[in-house]
């Protein structure tokens, strides 16, 4: 990466349990650079509880703070692999409260990345705790998250298969 030039960001989205926090490393350790792990697993962990829907906006806030100071980084390279985004979060308001508030929705508006890929439900979904919720709801989040995609005219690349695969099909991306 040259001097002064921020590396492309990669959103890294998805429902629960389909490999996002295992593909985020795997491909800042290919590309060797910097990736941002998803501030919800350590709210949830810190809070010893699921958000409540006024904790959505912090949640996003923190994500992109994350992410922005990860970018601004000597180690992040041409790429920065952000595992979600504020969209995703957005998209979970949706599926819980039925509603986004308007913060939110200006953070989910903030979607500029260099690509948006997208992990599919083809991977068994493992119950996580407090995180995951059930298969139905995985199943909820995916078809919402395509829908707000779509609706938004946000390109992305759907990823199949197992982690060798989808690192595969990301390469291919981003030659």
């Amino acid at each position: 990466m040259s001097r002064g030039s921020s590396p492309k960001r990669i959103a890294i989205l998805g429902a629960e349990s389909t490999g996002k926090s295992t593909l985020a490393p795997a491909l800042a350790a290919r590309y060797g650079t910097l990736w941002v792990p998803e501030y919800l697993r350590e709210f949830v962990e810190a809070q010893n509880r699921v958000p409540f829907e006024d904790d959505q906006p912090g949640i996003a806030r923190t994500q992109l703070a994350r992410e922005e100071a990860m970018a601004a980084s000597p180690e992040a390279q041409d790429f920065l692999f952000c595992d979600t985004t504020p969209l995703l979060t957005a998209v979970y308001s949706r599926i819980y409260w039925g509603r986004v508030p308007p913060e939110l929705l200006a953070l989910e508006a903030r979607h500029d990345y260099a690509a948006t890929l997208v992990a599919g439900l083809d991977l068994p979904w493992v119950p996580d705790g407090l995180q995951r919720e059930s298969e139905e709801v995985r199943k909820q989040v995916h078809e919402c998250l395509l829908a707000v995609l779509r609706e938004r005219c946000i390109p992305f690349t759907l990823l199949e298969g197992d982690l060798p695969r989808r690192m595969r099909q990301v390469e291919a991306l981003l030659a």
